[in-house]
């Protein structure tokens, strides 16, 4: 069971939505008090095989974060391995991440400027990361490798290559730290039928188009091939994680569906296979 608490804007939800991914059963903003109850309610009753419990604990839970200590305890009592992880970043870059996302942080009320915000989130957090078994600093992390950084820290428990297929524009660069790259800006672009072009890779409509299209479906085939025929070289090497990254021009309709499909056919027989649609986040 990991407890994923930190400042707001350090990356916790990036952090929860990775552990899903990996087969967590995930939880935000659960009263501190009730994470022994949650456990016991998830692992009792046969209610099958879970990967592990991830939850969210932060600043939100006003007048219950003094209470992790006693709630660790008791998860410790009812046999759970837990962990406490705490995301932190410099004030300098989550004003700048506030500035590009425009959220509204949760202590922002009865005009208190950001600055005094983050400073007096710091204060009510301070015990909670004086007592965390781990600390991430995520000032210079973006959301790629803290999702990697998740993957193959957490995802470790089962055997063999964790694969993650991601899908970029071309416009906005490649992805950090992918292995290998491919590029479908020469198969037939959704984008040019209007039709088609409010959707995404992942709707239905478009996916029926472009499993239509013999390219495409050319281009589906080699890649799988070539990923049949260096995957096992790479496993027999020891590497635990691979990124698979697709780009096509606009993120949204080419790179998303090849990188949906390859996963599909990929979860066949892998365990750990993963997905992120960079331009869709």
């Amino acid at each position: 069971m990991v407890v994923l608490s930190g400042l707001s804007g350090a990356g916790k939800t990036v952090a929860l939505r990775s552990f899903e991914d990996l087969g967590f059963y995930c939880v935000d903003n659960l009263p501190t008090s009730l994470l022994p109850s949650l456990y016991r309610a998830l692992t009792d009753g046969g209610r099958g095989t879970l990967s592990g419990i991830a939850v969210g604990v932060d600043v939100r839970n006003q007048g219950d974060l003094e209470r992790m200590p006693e709630a660790l305890s008791k998860l410790a009592e009812a046999g759970a391995d837990a962990e406490l992880v705490f995301l932190d970043s410099s004030d300098a870059v989550l004003l700048k991440r506030y500035a590009y996302s425009r959220r509204r942080h949760p202590l922002s009320e009865n005009g208190r400027s950001l600055i005094d915000a983050l400073a007096e989130e710091r204060r009510r957090l301070r015990p909670l990361r004086a007592i965390a078994n781990r600390s991430i600093d995520t000032s210079d992390t973006n959301v790629h490798q803290l999702r990697r950084l998740i993957a193959t820290q957490y995802g470790a428990a089962t055997e063999g290559l964790t694969l993650m297929f991601e899908s970029f524009a071309y416009g906005r660069g490649l992805p950090a730290d992918c292995d290998f790259v491919f590029d479908a800006r020469c198969l037939p672009n959704p984008h040019w039928d209007a039709r088609l072009r409010p959707f995404s890779g992942q709707d239905a409509p478009v996916r029926e188009f472009l499993d239509g299209q013999e390219l495409v479906v050319q281009y589906l085939a080699d890649v799988r091939r070539f990923l049949d025929a260096w995957l096992p070289r790479f496993e027999n090497e020891g590497k635990g994680y691979l990124t698979v990254a697709i780009g096509c021009t606009g993120g949204r309709h080419r790179s998303v569906y090849l990188a949906e499909r390859l996963a599909e056919h990929y979860r066949a027989d892998r365990e750990q296979v993963l997905t992120f649609h960079r331009e869709l986040e």
